[in-house]
């Protein structure tokens, strides 16, 4: 039989790199994994070529390599990367190369990976939260959710996936717990008494090979979550594994802006938009409808058990 081949944006990276594991991991997949990546023979893309992955080269902002790299294939999961260059504009650009890309290959079924526009529930004229870069409220958010008109404006068969933070940002975006001038452990958010849904970064890949395997959803909009925690819970957890007390320490956004570190503004806003629509946010990632999609969903705790040694946990 031959396969359906899905080509998966950042296969190098925590989304796409659980999407081609997941693939690659089912014997009986209908599906073969095209990882796209800008070096095909750094460490991680030889680990996916191990696995099965066809590797090819693509650079999200080479708008030829992408449309190569999508030609001949059923899906394509689309994502961008924020974090490394903190430019709304370049999101937007990006997002607009990968749609093009999957409507001249004719591809049959794409993933977006976007966030919530919040500039519709806090217009710029809002002063709850300030306005970053002239025009956003959440640029990270904003971007995503903007470019959302993009996929629909080109005609791309697209299903819409809504993610939740990443457990991960415990291990690699120095989250996890400190220790403070009391001596005690604790973990730093502005999100007061609301809860977070949260996900294993690995999960959402694995989440999106389910949506992949429902061509129903195309068209849809799909919020995944692994479980709402409260800071408090998240603490408690925390607990268990640092093997003393780690408290929750509950700061107001405009505390958590002020931090200094990069995108602590961006970040700050994000927190608050998730307190303050605390409802409305959670509706939309349903814990169990994420399961039907992927059996394997895993929980904080046990997250917190593959993972808890990556985290640096000051003695």
């Amino acid at each position: 039989m031959t396969k359906k081949i899905i080509a998966v944006l950042g296969a190098t990276g925590a989304q796409g790199g659980g999407l081609v594991r997941a693939i690659c991991s089912d014997p009986d997949s209908e599906f073969s994994a095209r990882a796209i990546t800008r070096d095909v023979n750094s460490e991680k893309a030889r680990e996916l070529a191990a696995l099965g992955a066809e590797v090819v080269a693509g650079d999200i902002d080479d708008a030829e390599s992408v449309r190569r790299a999508f030609e001949g294939a059923y899906g394509a999961y689309c994502v961008t990367f924020f974090w490394g260059h903190f430019s709304p504009a370049k999101e937007l650009e990006q997002a607009r190369t990968m749609a093009a890309a999957a409507r001249d290959a004719g591809v049959k079924h794409v993933i977006w990976s976007t966030l919530e526009d919040t500039r519709t529930h806090v217009p710029l004229s809002d002063d709850r939260m300030p306005t970053l870069q002239g025009k956003y409220k959440v640029p990270h958010f904003d971007a995503k959710g903007e470019a959302d008109a993009i996929f629909t404006e080109l005609g791309v068969p697209v299903t819409f996936l809504l993610t939740s933070f990443y457990w991960d940002n415990f291990i690699h975006f120095g989250m996890g717990p400190a220790r403070g001038a009391d001596g005690k452990l604790a973990i730093t958010l502005p999100i007061g008494d609301s809860k977070l849904p949260g996900i294993a970064a690995e999960d959402i890949g694995r989440s999106a090979y389910g949506i992949f395997q429902r061509p129903e959803l195309i068209g849809h909009r799909v919020g995944i979550s692994g479980e709402h925690l409260s800071g408090s819970e998240m603490a408690a957890a925390f607990s268990k594994i640092a093997g003393e007390e780690v408290r929750y320490n509950s700061v107001e956004p405009e505390v958590f802006r002020g931090f200094g570190f990069p995108g602590a503004d961006d970040l700050g806003n994000m927190f608050q938009f998730k307190r303050d629509f605390e409802p409305m946010f959670r509706a939309a990632r349903d814990v169990e409808s994420t399961r039907a999609l992927n059996p394997k969903l895993q929980s904080f705790a046990d997250w917190l058990s593959e993972n808890g040694a990556k985290i640096a946990i000051p003695a």
